[in-house]
This record gives structure tokens, C-alpha cells and sequence, in this order.
């Protein structure tokens, strides 16, 4: 694997990769088995995989958030390496936004003002403008997102429709822990007794209780509850623990 520290590096080396196919994985790193399932299906899709770490700072909504997010580089590197990964692209926050951020992918859409888009002002402007960046950098034949960001990658294919990209954007199921909890960055900053506890959050999406009944059980044992709600056959909820928050969707059984 070879990693590539300057978008300029990589576009020279973009110009010698002739007919094959390439597969780009968009991550923040501290990379997880729910990122090593894209990673995976990546390599088994394409002759070359890509993968990025990017830590975005556009689409945090809080400043601590942002720098209490983890960052486990050197693990994360051995990980992609041992999956196969082709190139790591570590780019900075000076090519990725050498405009700083003036130009942007504004969120307007029904779909991205609801949800997320509801509870986090801007946060999908942020990502849609730099998910299109890392797109146009790499040029991929495919791109891998995992459906526990389920409104996020609604709303990349909608966007990626609407500007003409050709590129496949590729939907990969939740990968869960052992007590049904989404796999996340975000987990590593619950405590032990936290962590069993956000499993009751998938349990009561998931079951056939109503959604107000829902967000009542949750609020009942101390979290805090962002939304839950139904949309297009699926149930989406946001929550709180402690100090993170945590999100996730389900498929209803209709």
C-alpha cells in the first residue's frame, strides 16, 4: 500500500492508471469492522482500491466534537494495508479547501433538512461538499458507504445524479456489535455500562412499538432523544448517552 500525503502526488499518479476499475472508500479513520466491510467489498469489486482519511471539519457541528474525535492513524494504515487497500490518500485541509470553504454544496433539498439535517444545521452541507471533492479527486469507478448513515447516502447518490458523476455509489449493510449497536467512532468514548445500555436504542427501533412509544422507553432510562421517526418504509432515530450521540435506522416491516 502506499500512502500519498498531497493531492497533487496522487493525479500524477492518477494519469498512469489506465483501464481498470478503482474503488474509493471516504473515511475519517479510527477505521472499525463496519469501514473494513467497505474496504473488503472494495477490493473484491475492483482492480485498485482507494481509501481516504479525512477528518472533516465542515461537518462538525461543535468544536469539541471535533477535537475529541479519534484519531488512530498508524493502526488505521496496518489495517488497510492488511485488507489489501492499493493507496491512502491523507490529504490536508489546505488542498481540500484551498477556497477555505467559500464554494460549498448547499443542503436544500427536503430530504437533507430533515432528520440530521433538522437537529444539525449545515452538517450536510459540509459533507456533500467534500464527499464531491474526494470524488473529483479520485475518479472512482465505484464508491462504498454503509447504510447506518442512511439520509447521508440518499443524499450523495441524489447529488451525484444531479452534477453528472460517473460514478456507481455502492450501498454496503450495517455492520453491528454483538448486542445489535451500529458499529461507530463514537463508541469508543461510551463507558462500559454506557455501551450495554445504547444496545436498548436498535432493540426499540426496531421493535413493533410506535414511535412516540419509543422515544417515551428511551427517555424513560436517561437518554436523550433527538428524533425518531418514519420515513419511506424505514425508522430513523437519533439519540444521546452520556455525552455522544448516536444514530441509526431499520427497515419496518410493512
Amino acid at each position: 500500500m502506499q500512502v500519498i500525503n498531497s493531492i497533487k502526488e496522487w493525479q500524477q499518479i492518477k494519469k498512469t492508471l489506465n483501464n481498470i476499475t478503482i474503488g474509493f472508500v471516504p473515511t475519517m479513520g479510527n477505521l472499525h469492522h463496519g469501514h473494513s466491510s467497505l474496504m473488503e467489498r472494495s477490493v473484491s469489486d475492483n482492480n485498485l482500491t482507494i481509501l481516504t482519511i479525512y477528518i472533516n471539519p465542515t461537518q462538525f457541528n461543535h468544536k469539541e466534537d471535533l477535537a475529541n474525535y479519534p484519531k488512530t492513524l498508524e493502526k488505521d494504515q496496518i489495517l488497510a494495508k492488511n485488507l489489501g487497500v492499493d493507496y491512502l490518500i491523507l490529504p490536508s485541509y489546505e488542498e481540500i479547501y484551498p477556497d477555505n470553504y467559500n464554494f460549498r454544496v448547499t443542503e436544500n433539498s427536503e430530504y437533507s433538512l430533515m432528520l440530521e439535517g433538522a437537529s444539525r444545521t449545515g452538517h450536510f452541507t459540509g459533507v456533500l461538499t467534500i464527499v464531491l471533492k474526494l470524488l473529483l479527486i479520485t475518479s472512482p469507478t465505484r464508491v462504498y458507504f454503509g447504510e447506518k448513515d442512511y439520509q447521508q447516502l440518499h443524499l450523495v447518490r441524489e447529488m451525484a445524479k444531479a452534477f453528472l458523476l460517473d460514478t456507481e455509489i455502492i450501498s454496503c449493510p450495517t455492520i453491528r456489535n454483538e448486542d445489535g449497536l451500529p458499529l461507530s467512532s463514537r463508541n469508543n468514548r461510551l463507558s462500559e455500562i454506557e455501551l450495554k445500555k445504547a444496545a436498548l436504542f436498535p432493540e426499540l427501533l426496531s421493535s413493533n412499538l410506535v414511535s412516540s412509544a419509543v422515544k417515551t422507553e428511551l427517555e424513560s432510562v436517561g437518554f436523550m432523544v433527538y428524533y425518531i421517526e418514519e420515513y419511506e418504509g424505514r425508522r430513523f432515530g437519533a439519540v444521546k448517552l452520556g455525552n455522544v450521540r448516536l444514530i441509526d435506522n431499520i427497515r419496518m416491516n410493512i
